[in-house]
């Protein structure tokens, strides 16, 4: 029975290749057909790759929860708790730091941008929305209403309060021991949940893939093709060569082994666009594939979903470079080094912003005086890319948890090194006992 032994992965991989073909095909023979557009590809294709991205979502709050809390009282220890965060906190703004030292470093060597004529982008206008000030991102923090804050999923303020409200169950001892067994019952159902969610991927990344490339279709790169090679190309180096150093030298684990196990999330995260919206799939294949301990992978990985920028702050310096040699603009060394200071700066004050990506650009251009209405040349690609850049960010955020948990001890070797851990298994019902 080979379609037994069939991965989770090879069948998301299957159904993404179709998904991509099927929209290229509909982009270049069936744009203007009124019936393919109507009923598939703003049909069939956006009611299941929207139905999709909601089931995702509506894990991630309950799941963030549950297992923070549990995590937290996992630790059992306020000052380990402390020391976790430092540890994550270095480590994302380091590998942010290096990763958009890596993208100016290959940008000013391949040169992107030189000699692009400019006839009809200059028409085309850019408003970027306005970042907040840092002061108000860090009164953000604090939810004055938790119950809205759940509502509206923002993530560091749920964060915040379940932590807050995790390390009160701690400090009440015995009293506080029945809510933190409910809250393990409780995660133990949504990693349950996520199963199930797991099993309708593949179609729900296919309707996501064929409605992405039947409205941009693959000729859009073309004009592009300068700026989206080297942002590709940054972004594989960064997540094969970065990151997987960085895992060696300060994780001492196998590098190869890992990017194995994450291959489906790096999937999911390519075909939702969502660091948030893959949190499940990322804890899972973090706790289950990997074999971190709840502990750690529960507060690590949503914190990483919220502030680690390494993809965008990719795209940052190469559209930095981009943009200053289209205009012919010299920035010099004391510019690129600004744009490395901002980006890292910028990770961390506008962590949870809708829109984050261009906020950031828009605050890094307006520092070093380029001219904004530039970011209007790159859009056109950015959706590809925000694709490829999610995968990266959540490569990052399990590397982080897996060399944290390695300094702490609480990762399990036997299932890191067991290829069949965590696989997805079918979900059967129990039934009924007869007699």
């Amino acid at each position: 029975m080979p379609e037994k032994k069939m991965s989770m992965t090879t069948k998301i991989l299957i159904w993404m290749g179709a998904g991509l073909l099927i929209g290229s095909l509909i982009n270049a023979f069936a744009s203007d057909v009124d019936f393919v557009q109507d009923y598939l590809v703003n049909g069939l294709f956006h009611v299941v790759g929207a139905i999709f991205i909601s089931l995702l979502k509506m894990l991630v709050v309950p799941l963030v929860t549950f297992s923070l809390i549990c995590g937290v009282c996992g630790l059992g220890d306020i000052n380990k708790l402390g020391r976790v965060g430092l540890k994550a906190f270095s480590l994302f703004m380091l590998t942010t730091a290096l990763a958009i030292t890596l993208a100016i470093t290959v940008a000013t060597i391949v040169g992107p941008g030189e000699g692009f004529e400019l006839a009809e982008s200059t028409k085309t206008e850019f408003s970027a929305p306005e970042a907040p000030p840092l002061t108000q991102v860090i009164i953000d923090l604090v939810p004055s209403n938790p119950i809205a804050a759940y509502a509206n999923g923002n993530m560091l303020q749920i964060i915040f309060f379940t932590i807050l409200f995790a390390v009160c169950v701690l400090m009440i001892g015995e009293a506080g021991r029945p809510i933190a067994e409910g809250a393990e019952r409780l995660n133990k159902v949504m990693m349950e949940v996520v199963n199930v969610v797991m099993h309708v991927a593949p179609i729900g990344v296919f309707a996501l893939m064929a409605k992405t490339f039947s409205l941009q279709g693959l000729e859009m790169i073309l004009p592009m093709i300068s700026y989206f090679a080297v942002v590709a190309l940054v972004l594989i180096l960064h997540m094969t060569g970065t990151l997987m150093i960085l895992l060696k030298l300060l994780g001492r684990v196998n590098p190869l082994i890992f990017l194995k196990k994450m291959r489906t999330v790096q999937i999911f995260a390519f075909s939702t666009s969502s660091s948030n919206a893959t949190i499940p799939v990322t804890l899972r294949a973090t706790e289950q594939r990997i074999g971190v301990d709840n502990s750690t992978a529960s507060f690590i990985v949503p914190f990483g979903a919220t502030i680690n920028m390494d993809g965008t702050a990719i795209m940052q310096g190469v559209a930095t470079v981009f943009i200053a040699n289209v205009y012919g603009i010299d920035l010099g060394l004391s510019g690129y080094l600004t744009v490395i200071g901002m980006a890292v700066l910028a990770s961390i004050g506008t962590a949870g912003v809708p829109g984050v990506g261009l906020i950031m650009l828009a605050m890094v251009f307006n520092q070093v005086g380029l001219p904004i209405e530039g970011i209007a040349l790159i859009m056109g690609v950015d959706r590809l890319l925000d694709m490829m850049r999610t995968a990266v960010n959540v490569t990052g955020d399990a590397t982080v948890t897996t060399i944290v948990a390695r300094s702490e001890n609480s990762i399990s070797m036997d299932t890191f090194n067991n290829p069949q851990a965590g696989h997805i298994e079918d979900v059967h019902l129990p039934h009924a006992k007869k007699g």
